[in-house]
């Protein structure tokens, strides 16, 4: 979990503002390890500050998303969750409990980036590769 400092920092390396409202948004993302919904940042925030409009929070994640600092993450129910981790990685998915959880694995990520190396697509620029790994997590 990112400091005050640490996240004022990370806003502005990244052209923006470190607004009050923009901090709080940042720090709620981090916070909640779960690739949250737009609904679940606001519920979250919103029990410490309450003034800060769910319009806001919609805006601040656009701006996040249109400035790299977060992804978007699509499930399979077409919900939009987000994510603030920038190492790569991956994601594995269930799709019974909508349950989203991070996935890293070097090794996966040479194996993707050597095959296409050597198998380039015609007309296309890879810039990221991101695998979202369908299945069911079992219970221990």
């Amino acid at each position: 979990m990112e400091t005050i400092g640490e996240i004022r920092n990370i806003l502005t390396c990244h052209g923006l503002k470190a607004t009050p409202q923009r901090i709080v948004i940042y720090q709620a993302l981090t916070e909640l390890h779960n690739h949250p919904t737009t609904d679940d940042i606001i519920d979250y925030i919103t029990t410490s500050h309450p003034s800060i409009s769910p319009g806001t929070v919609y805006k601040t994640l656009e701006t996040f998303i249109q400035k790299n600092l977060i992804k978007r993450v699509k499930t399979d129910k077409d919900i939009m969750r987000y994510d603030a981790v920038s190492d790569p990685h991956h994601h594995l998915y269930c799709a019974e409990s909508d349950r989203i959880e991070d996935y890293y694995d070097n090794k996966l990520n040479r194996l993707i980036e050597d095959y296409f190396r050597k198998n380039k697509i015609p007309n296309f620029r890879i810039e990221n590769i991101k695998l979202q790994i369908i299945g069911k997590f079992e219970d221990k």
